[in-house]
C-alpha cells in the first residue's frame, strides 16, 4: 500500500484523522511520508491562493473547473517533483492529506450533470498519465454532514465568518460538493467513514478506529 489518501470537506477533520492515521501507520511501517494539499508553504501554491482568496472571483463558480483544476494539479505535480517522488519511488508509505481526488469533489458540480463522466476522466488522464503524478492505491473519504462541518468550521475560526476562502463560505457550494463526493465515490471505489450521527460529528477516536478497520481489511 504505497498511496493512501485521506478526503473530505472542509471541516470534515481531515487534519486531525490525517495525523491519528500517520502516527498509527508510522508505529507499523516504520517510516512513512505525510503530505499535504494544496502545499501552501510552496511557490506551487500561487494561484490556488489567488482562487481561494477570491482574486479572480469571489463565487467558486466564477473560475471554470478545467482552469481551477490545473491550479491544485501544478501544486501537486511541483510538490511530487521537488518533495515526495524518492520517497514513493523508494517504497516508502505515503499519506496525503487530500490529493488529486479533491478536484473530483470540489470543481465537478461546476460542471452539469451530464459531464461529470466525462470530467472523471479528463481528471484521472490529466494528472495521471499527462502529469505523471502517482496513482492512489486507496481513498478514505470521511462523510461528514455539510451543517455539522460548517459548525466544525466556525469552531476553528473562532466564529470569525471572515476567516473562510471562497470555499467554505458557500454553502451552496458546499451541499453541491458533498453530492458530487457521493458520485465520485461510487464511480472510483472509495471508502466512505461515517463521520457523525443524528447531525452530532463522532468522536475523533471512533471516527479513526472506523478508519482502521476499513484499512486493515484492504492490508
Amino acid at each position: 500500500m504505497s498511496l493512501i489518501v485521506l478526503e473530505g470537506l472542509d471541516g470534515s477533520g481531515k487534519g486531525t484523522q490525517a495525523q491519528l492515521l500517520y502516527e498509527a501507520l508510522s508505529a507499523r511501517y516504520g517510516r512513512v511520508r505525510k503530505i499535504t494539499f494544496p502545499d501552501y508553504g510552496s511557490p506551487s501554491s500561487a494561484l490556488v491562493k489567488m482562487y481561494l482568496n477570491g482574486d479572480f472571483g469571489k463565487n467558486p463558480e466564477e473560475v471554470n473547473a478545467y482552469a481551477a483544476s490545473a491550479f491544485y494539479a501544478v501544486d501537486r505535480y511541483a510538490s511530487f517533483q521537488i518533495d515526495w517522488k524518492a520517497d514513493y519511488e523508494g517504497g516508502v508509505p505515503i499519506l496525503a492529506d487530500r490529493y488529486t481526488t479533491s478536484n473530483m469533489i470540489y470543481q465537478l458540480g461546476k460542471l452539469p450533470r451530464t459531464e461529470w463522466e466525462n470530467y472523471l476522466s479528463w481528471a484521472q488522464d490529466f494528472e495521471y498519465d499527462k502529469l505523471g503524478l502517482p496513482r492512489p492505491d486507496l481513498v478514505l473519504f470521511l462523510d461528514m454532514p455539510v451543517e455539522v462541518s460548517q459548525a466544525l468550521l466556525l469552531g476553528r475560526y473562532h466564529g470569525d465568518e471572515e476567516k473562510k476562502d471562497i470555499h467554505e463560505s458557500d454553502l451552496a457550494f458546499l451541499r453541491d460538493c458533498a453530492q458530487t463526493a457521493r458520485f465520485a465515490a461510487q464511480r472510483l471505489h472509495w471508502h466512505v467513514i461515517p463521520c457523525s450521527e443524528n447531525g452530532v460529528p463522532l468522536e475523533r477516536e471512533k471516527i479513526h478506529q472506523s478508519v482502521l478497520s476499513e484499512l486493515e481489511e484492504l492490508l
